[in-house]
């Protein structure tokens, strides 16, 4: 899937390299940020990533290693290594059916993920808007031609 282009090209402008620059700088500090609340709240970010990606799957979707790795932009092998973690902490627990692997979070894990979200969700609200802001400018800062 790729994205349309435009057949009027611009050149880029120090303007678009500080919008970019920005936004760039503002996801990485709502990464950071998140990694400390998780931390915090008793897991390593890989791991809070993998909760929350199981527990935020999408509806249709089956919580199995493949689609984990996927959401996770991981490999197989890599994803299977995290769920290995998780699942020696409690956050995790593994069932078959026939070839699929499907992984679900256990009540530790549960309590663990629901800590740390109401922290993120919290952290959220107040810096935000600081990342839609850079993220505004970033797409206004564009000439429709």
């Amino acid at each position: 899937m790729g994205l349309k282009q435009k057949t009027t090209r611009r050149v880029a402008t120090d303007s678009d390299y500080r919008a970019l620059s920005e936004f760039r700088y503002q996801i990485r500090r709502f990464l950071y940020l998140g990694d400390q609340i998780a931390r915090a709240a008793g897991m390593e970010p890989k791991q809070y990533q993998l909760l929350l990606a199981i527990r935020g799957i999408p509806e249709g979707a089956d919580p199995t290693v493949g689609a984990l790795a996927e959401r996770l932009r991981l490999r197989h092998h890599s994803a299977v290594e995290l769920i290995n973690r998780a699942e020696k902490k409690g956050f995790v627990e593994r069932s078959r059916d026939g070839a699929r692997v499907f992984v679900r979070l256990t009540r530790k894990g549960e309590r663990i993920l629901a800590k740390a979200v109401k922290q993120r969700l919290q952290e959220l609200r107040v810096d935000g808007p600081v990342l839609v802001k850079a993220l505004q400018r970033l797409i206004n800062n564009r000439e429709d031609a």
